[in-house]
């Protein structure tokens, strides 16, 4: 080794055996690999490998008496690789007293006193390598008797020679030394210290790897006279240790073969997920260099090539090795909750806390962990306010990595600038997070490398061949680039039309559907909602019995679950077209339904969805044909990226060798076809500047407020590492960006939300109260001083005798212009149209806190279930961002106490005592009744439910399910006695600034 002298503390802790070949795998990094590369980074100094061992438990103490070795003992019987290391050393000491005069014999240690309690401790430094000498007495010859683990050992020895001979130009592995007498000593003297330093590192060797050994062999084991016992003498751990020193940094510690992750995520990534192999990409990804060297990485591939599963081993890699908080953000609290129970199991085995950050869930700041890394998975506008929690915690640093799935959403209006806002202030304020970004191929991909500082990698690769094509008339046309016009035929629709038919289905999605199902899956993208609800109604009425009888009892209980989750209320539709094996899937739709009807399709008891685009985004649902019923959305022509994000969920790895996507045009939209299926991707660019500045206005408050810029310099410094900057030319059209800093701080001060101050040193930029309350609630700049009004006057008068007061001061001002109020309701009360409007809303969620039927209150104001549900939900979000406004406020302080137990009871909108049971992700509220009636009352009591008698007891609740659900109340329940240990250690800490004499 050239790293310096190390002490590497060998600690017996298994007597298991791992056969030299188990050590390698396919799955090993090649740089790993024997003679596959080198270490990127130099070992750290002095780094013990306790921790590297502590994945290993110890085995169980037995009696120190007890023959551990039975009748062959291979350390003083069998030790064939011991004496030939002595016979060898022998003649090396005889041949240099033969041709030196000048070396003292070394006395050497008599192996038989060695005692077996001596410490199994041995020291390896840059002055104990084996001299060419000894191992040339050794021979060539194959160790044919000598245990796996101890060839092992010599050929890890002979490695690192033929490594040192290399360096060295071919000359002796022992490393030079500096004398220890003075040049007037005498060659003499010279030659006698150079003697006694070859005998003391031909010696090191042996007498450690004997006292290694022997202390090995008296370490105490729960095994007693096996088989495995006589060759575990030299240990798993030795071999660990010597590929540990030559590997381990301080910077990427590499903790076992998966990747730097030990065996047990390996098979937990088997047990959990199904995965034995990585793609051939994810094997180059993982082994970037940039990747090794915590650099920025951008990659991007198609829909379904498995980005995800990269960017959970970097996490993995973070939080077990370097003992790093971590933050993955993801575009929907829908896709949150499905990560948080997917690695939930993960925690629990490996020993990390998984936090949920979507809705009204997640702390700020988090909870301070001293013994477990935490990740944190939060959804675009939570993770900002993360950010800003640890930032002004001064924890930031402990944030090891940042993963954003779908990095092209930065080109997504106002939610693409809270993105930008979020990796902008990591970049700036943070050295030592790397950030990660997965997102679909983008035309302008290096102005995103640009403003991250990444590197990028791309591929094509795709599980599943994807053929795309046309419909015109009856016509099919596969998708070529190579062809002038894009479209080259394939084939005509081989199904009999009547003249009714046609009528009722001109564009054949009956003839393209039936070439598919029921034996294969299939997805119809319809432009609207209502669509969705038509297609699925009107295929149903020229299906076949046949379909009827497919899997019916599976879509019996279906039918069954759905009508629970709606108390006993059933869509008409999905009554007509599930026991056909088909549904549709849009936002009006319960959170409920959509994951019966998700589930149902996944397991293949659907075969057939009729869907919007939101599908496509925001679940990962497969199938062998995806159709676009119309190039549309609502009555805006497709984009690139919706098209190659719809045609990517055809296509299902290990069940289809093939996908196929059929785009149905009518003529006239011909020519703009052709360049949506063969253009190149859209570009990204910065939304900082949409709807009127309010990115960079929100911006711009947010780092006065935290101190991370008090001046309008320091403002424009922090702009030159936005996305904004690398695209001023594009974007700053007729005006600078620095002319967008002055607007904006006077925009900023005329609302009252920043002060400046004038002295010596300039002006100085301070936020306010109020502009303090609006950056830390998150709240939207348009209502910061209307929402401080409403509070204000609503003190004046606060009724609590119901939540309805409460209710209206929580309602999302920007939902107000989605309803229009049935005005027979107001007796025609002559109000402003925006307070009838929000009153309205009120009434609809105080209407659903009083009896929690989701169905009856859509039925009564007339309004959609899927449209109560997100009303809901942005509710109980809107409800946490003012809580958190007001305990920035003094004057607003009796709302802290009103406001939490409201956000509570919106975020679940269920009987109290379901409350406990819903805080477990993935449990809706049929779930949850049916937990509460199993007798499964508490968070305790499904953190110490068997998920097997679970299953077996709760109805319709396979497996797999019950396990996410245990493992996700186990996790809430560490969380919650975390935090309460957090509280006590910090009520006996000694203060800091106690006073002293």
């Amino acid at each position: 080794m050239n790293a310096g002298k190390q002490e590497i503390q060998i600690k017996r802790v298994s007597s298991k055996k791992r056969s030299r070949v188990s050590l390698q795998t396919h799955l090993t990094p090649a740089r790993k690999k024997r003679g596959g590369g080198t270490c990127l980074q130099q070992c750290p100094r002095n780094r013990k490998l306790s921790s590297i061992m502590a994945q290993i438990q110890p085995a169980e103490y037995c009696s120190s008496s007890e023959d551990l070795f039975g009748d062959y003992d291979s350390l003083l019987e069998g030790s064939s690789f011991l004496a030939k290391l002595d016979d060898a050393e022998q003649s090396e000491r005889q041949r240099d007293v033969q041709t030196s005069p000048h070396i003292v014999a070394v006395d050497q240690q008599d192996f038989r006193t060695l005692g077996l309690a001596e410490e199994a401790v041995w020291t390896w430094s840059g002055e104990d390598n084996l001299t060419d000498s000894i191992l040339n007495g050794l021979g060539d010859e194959p160790f044919e008797d000598m245990p796996s683990s101890q060839v092992q050992f010599q050929e890890q020895v002979d490695e690192h020679v033929k490594r040192s001979r290399l360096q060295d130009g071919g000359k002796t592995s022992t490393p030079s030394r500096d004398t220890e007498g003075t040049a007037e000593a005498g060659t003499d003297r010279n030659m006698d210290d150079k003697t006694k330093r070859r005998s003391k590192a031909r010696r090191s060797v042996t007498d450690k790897l004997k006292r290694t050994m022997l202390g090995n062999a008296a370490a105490p084991s729960n095994l007693s006279r096996t088989v495995v016992l006589k060759e575990a003498v030299v240990s798993e751990e030795m071999s660990v240790a010597m590929q540990a020193m030559e590997t381990v940094s301080a910077e990427t510690p590499d903790l076992g073969p998966f990747y730097g992750l030990p065996s047990k995520v390996k098979d937990l990534m088997h047990k959990l997920r199904g995965i034995q192999k990585l793609y051939d990409w994810q094997e180059t990804c993982l082994n970037l260099d940039c990747v090794q060297q915590r650099k920025n990485l951008i990659y991007s591939l198609p829909t379904s090539g498995g980005k995800t599963l990269v960017a959970e081993i970097l996490v993995l890699r973070e939080l077990l090795c370097r003992k790093k908080d971590c933050l993955f953000i993801l575009p929907y609290i829908s896709l949150v909750q499905e990560k948080v129970r997917g690695l939930a199991s993960f925690g629990l085995e490996l020993d990390f806390t998984v936090e949920e950050y979507a809705g009204s869930k997640g702390k700020f700041p988090p909870v301070r962990r001293r013994n477990t890394s935490s990740l944190y998975i939060a959804t675009i506008e939570k993770a900002h306010s993360l950010v800003n929690s640890l930032i002004e915690s001064g924890r930031l640093e402990n944030l090891g990595l940042l993963v954003v799935d779908e990095l092209h959403m930065l080109g997504d209006g106002s939610r693409g600038a809270v993105i930008e806002m979020t990796l902008a202030k990591v970049l700036y304020m943070s050295r030592n997070t790397q950030i990660i970004g997965m997102s679909a191929t983008l035309g302008n991909i290096r102005d995103l490398q640009t403003f991250l500082k990444a590197e990028n990698y791309t591929n094509d690769f795709r599980p599943v061949e994807l053929k795309e094509y046309v419909k015109l008339n009856d016509t099919i046309y596969e998708v070529d680039p190579k062809e002038e016009d894009c479209f080259k035929f394939s084939r005509l629709l081989n199904f009999k039309y009547s003249s009714a038919m046609q009528k009722i289905d001109p564009d054949h999605i009956i003839a393209l559907v039936t070439e598919v199902i029921p034996t294969h899956s299939c997805l119809v993208f319809c432009p609207t909602k209502k669509n969705c609800e038509n297609v699925a109604g009107m295929i149903c009425k020229y299906l076949k019995e046949d379909f009827l009888r497919h899997k019916e009892a599976e879509k019996a209980v279906l039918l069954r679950e759905l009508r629970d989750s709606g108390n006993g209320s059933l869509c008409p539709v999905f009554r007509r077209t599930v026991p056909y094996g088909l549904a549709y899937h849009h936002s009006g739709l319960t959170t409920e339904e959509r994951k019966l009807v998700e589930e149902a399709y996944s397991n293949g008891v659907l075969c057939l969805l009729t869907c919007t685009s939101t599908l496509a985004a925001g679940i990962n649902l497969p199938a062998r044909r995806v159709i676009l019923r119309s190039p549309y959305v609502a009555t805006d022509f497709l984009k690139r990226s919706q098209y190659k994000q719809m045609v990517g969920r055809a296509g299902r790895a290990g069940i289809d060798t093939v996908g196929e996507s059929v785009l149905i045009l009518q003529d006239k939209d011909r020519n703009m076809a052709q360049t949506l299926v063969c253009a190149p991707m859209e570009n990204c660019y910065s939304n900082l500047l949409h709807d009127e500045g309010k990115g960079v206005l929100s911006l711009i408050l947010s780092l006065i407020g935290l101190n991370i810029t008090t001046s309008s310099e320091q403002l424009r410094d922090f702009l030159k590492g936005t996305l904004l900057f690398v695209q001023q030319t594009q974007l700053c059209v007729g005006r600078s960006l620095w002319e967008v800093v002055t607007q904006c701080v006077d925009l900023l001060k005329e609302k009252e939300l920043i002060t400046v101050t004038s002295d010596s040193q300039g002006q100085t930029l301070q936020v306010t109260k109020l502009g303090r309350a609006t950056y830390k609630g998150s709240v939207d700049l348009t209502y910061s001083d209307l929402l401080y009004r409403d509070l204000c006057r609503g003190l004046e008068g606060l009724l609590l005798n119901s939540y309805l007061h409460l209710v209206y001061l929580v309602t999302p001002y920007d939902m107000i212009s989605q309803v229009k109020p049935d005005w027979m309701i107001y007796f025609r009360q002559s109000v402003t149209m925006a307070v009838v409007s929000r009153m309205y809303l009120a009434l609809v969620l105080f209407s659903l806190l009083k009896e929690t039927n989701l169905w009856s209150v859509a039925d009564r104001f007339q309004l959609s279930r899927g449209f109560i549900q997100t009303l809901l939900s942005s509710s109980s979000a809107f409800c946490s961002c003012v809580l958190h406004f007001t305990e920035e406020l003094e004057e607003l302080w009796p709302f802290k106490a009103l406001l939490t137990e409201l956000t509570r009871r919106l975020s679940y909108c269920v009987k109290a005592e379901l409350i406990p049971l819903m805080e477990v992700a993935g449990v809706m509220e049929s779930r949850a009744k049916q937990l509460y009636t199993a007798g499964y009352k508490t968070l305790t009591h499904l953190a110490n439910a068997d998920p097997a008698l679970l299953s077996r007891t709760v109805e319709n609740l396979y497996r797999k399910q019950a396990d996410q659900i245990v493992a996700s109340a186990k996790m809430l329940v560490n969380e919650k006695a975390a935090a309460l240990q957090e509280e006590v250690d910090e009520l006996l800490m000694t203060p800091l600034d106690l006073p002293q004499l």
